[in-house]
């Protein structure tokens, strides 16, 4: 009776109850959540349906494939525009790791022999002063050749090769040909035919040696020629060999240091100069004289072009 008992008060048990009894507490907590979309006192707005439009549809609940693809959408542009982006900032960012100079390297085209660092250290030390110029396109090379003319007046031109390594740049200097040399208590000058006076000489020691019979007395710390005076010297040397004139010695005269002697290849009298005058007049007034004597048959003992415009002879 008791089996038939039991079985009569299951049998009593409403269906619904039987079922949430016979279910564990984890099936439910599941059905629970799978569910929570539809519980009570709950408003579900939106429409799962791509025919039916619903206010605001975009922020509902419920969205439409329709709906769901224009998030998909935004989604991917979102995510492709951060894309895009990140990428730029790297483009940037090793363009300028790119222009950017750490340290330097020099040489020279004309030369094959090796450069002293001084020339390293000397760019190095613009760069220090115009950091904004380590970057190679905000580099001024005018103002950098300026600058090592200065350090180093040997120094022509100096030109940006551009990339060398990471962090480095290549630059090559143009070195001065020395047109004359002159020896000053033991210390060799040289002057190219632009009339800049320099020390340091990479090319063969030039033919034109200057010889100083002034008698000027030279003391400690006092320079005995000026660069003007050397300059004017390798401009007048320079115009000369555009004449077609070589020469081969200049004479600075015994008591005075504002004057020259030229002395030319093929001739046997010296052409006398001022340092107060251009040098390009005096070389036209003595192509001329030349000629004229030559053509005359003529052969004086010096050819003096110091006054403008006239020409003496003896």
């Amino acid at each position: 009776m008791a089996f038939f008992s039991k079985n009569k008060k299951q049998q009593d048990i409403p269906h619904r109850r039987q079922y949430a009894h016979g279910q564990s507490s984890h099936t439910i907590e599941q059905a629970d959540e799978n569910n929570a979309t539809f519980r009570r006192n709950r408003t579900l707005t939106g429409s799962i349906s791509s025919h039916v439009v619903a206010s605001g549809e975009a922020n509902a609940h419920l969205k439409s494939p329709r709906v769901q693809a224009h998030d998909l959408t935004k989604q991917q542009r979102h995510i492709g525009s951060t894309l895009f982006f990140v990428i730029m900032g790297i483009a940037v960012l090793y363009a300028l790791i790119y222009q950017f100079t750490a340290g330097v390297v020099v040489h020279t085209k004309d030369l094959s022999v090796r450069l002293d660092p001084v020339y390293e250290q000397t760019i190095e030390s613009y760069f220090a002063s115009q950091p904004l110029e380590r970057l190679r396109f905000l580099t001024n090379v005018d103002h950098l050749t300026a600058y090592m003319q200065t350090k180093a007046p040997e120094v022509a031109t100096v030109q940006s090769e551009g990339f060398a390594g990471f962090g480095v740049s290549e630059f090559s200097v143009t070195m001065r040909e020395p047109i004359a040399g002159w020896s000053i208590n033991g210390s060799q000058q040289y002057v190219d035919s632009t009339g800049v006076p320099f020390a340091r000489n990479y090319f063969p020691s030039p033919s034109v040696q200057i010889v100083d019979n002034s008698g000027a007395q030279v003391q400690t710390g006092q320079a005995v020629a000026s660069n003007r005076f050397l300059g004017f010297i390798g401009l007048a040397v320079g115009q000369a060999r555009s004449k077609g004139y070589k020469v081969t010695q200049v004479v600075i005269p015994q008591g005075t240091t504002r004057q020259i002697e030229l002395h030319i290849d093929g001739l046997s009298y010296p052409i006398k100069l001022s340092v107060d005058r251009a040098a390009g007049e005096q070389a036209e007034d003595m192509s001329r004289a030349i000629k004229w004597l030559q053509a005359h048959g003529q052969s004086p003992q010096y050819i003096d072009v110091r006054v403008s415009g006239k020409a003496f002879y003896r």
